[in-house]
């Protein structure tokens, strides 16, 4: 048990090394939210746990190198808040991003995006009227949807070639109106009004061509966003599991390292010479 000091200020250093992606995963969270004030629930978690794994790891990582029982007790205790913290948010996000997709559309290669498939505490969070304003002002602010502009050669891209694109949600959702509204299209992000489904769907009254307005109060942009954010919770969720299986591996064996201190300050003999020291033979030669 000698070398599980040296082993857990390995493995420490290692887990330092991957609070990063975690910290990474955090900040990158709040860029899909472009920066702004809006979405920063989505981030704080991690960043918060992936700073909380970099101060512990330094901790653990002294207290093993220098047999500091103190400061491996202090790290034991804090390492096992943050896998029990790190567990509570892989599973809320799973659960909170666990339903809603975005519909096939025929002839298109895009896809078009429903509220009502979604539904849960984030579809609740985003669907209200009061946070969705600071959500609609990052995807307005982000200009996405002017970005959106195609030429072939100097020329728009037709009806035809639109169809063809593989739009992501929000640019499906919230610049364009939905498929079932019968617009005609003129360009990415002007279309004309088609009498063909209006009134089956809310969301086609609310479309407008004013580059400042789109579909951003749609429900279908709403449903873009939630895709969008299940996509990205998705993807940290596979790092943040990685990062988990590790951070219990290196608990484990802290707690090994913990335990190999205290024999040290106790001045415990290890094996069998314990044993004998616990219980001497009762023949002596």
């Amino acid at each position: 048990m000698r070398a599980s000091n040296h082993l857990i200020g390995v493995l420490n250093f290692l887990t330092f090394l991957l609070s990063i992606p975690i910290l990474g995963g955090g900040i990158w969270l709040s860029t899909r939210a472009n920066n702004t004030d809006c979405l920063k629930f989505l981030q704080w978690p991690l960043i918060i746990i992936g700073v909380s794994i970099m101060v512990v790891s330094l901790a653990g990582f002294a207290g093993a190198c220098y047999r500091n029982t103190f400061l491996m007790w202090m790290y034991l205790f804090a390492m096992f808040f943050i896998i029990a913290a790190l567990l509570g948010f892989i599973i809320f996000a799973y659960v909170v991003t666990d339903k809603g997709s975005g519909r096939t559309v025929p002839d298109r290669a895009y896809s078009d995006y429903y509220l009502q498939d979604y539904s849960g505490w984030l579809a609740e969070r985003v669907a209200d009227n009061s946070y969705w304003a600071k959500i609609g002002s990052c995807i307005r602010d982000s200009k996405v949807c002017s970005k959106m502009a195609r030429t072939i050669g100097g020329v728009p891209e037709t009806a035809d070639m639109f169809a063809l694109r593989k739009l992501n949600p929000i640019e499906s959702g919230c610049c364009k109106p939905p498929t079932d509204c019968g617009a005609v299209y003129v360009n990415e992000t002007y279309w004309t009004g088609g009498p063909a489904g209006q009134g089956t769907n809310p969301d086609c009254s609310k479309w407008n061509n004013d580059q400042t307005q789109l579909c951003y109060t749609c429900d279908s942009c709403k449903a873009g966003v939630l895709a969008s954010l299940r996509k990205s919770w998705r993807k940290v969720s596979v790092i943040n599991i990685v990062v988990l299986i590790i951070l219990v591996i290196v608990y484990v064996i802290g707690c090994a390292a913990f335990r190999n201190n205290r024999r040290i300050d106790n001045d415990e003999p290890y094996g069998e010479a314990r044993m004998t020291k616990s219980q001497p033979s009762m023949i002596q030669i």
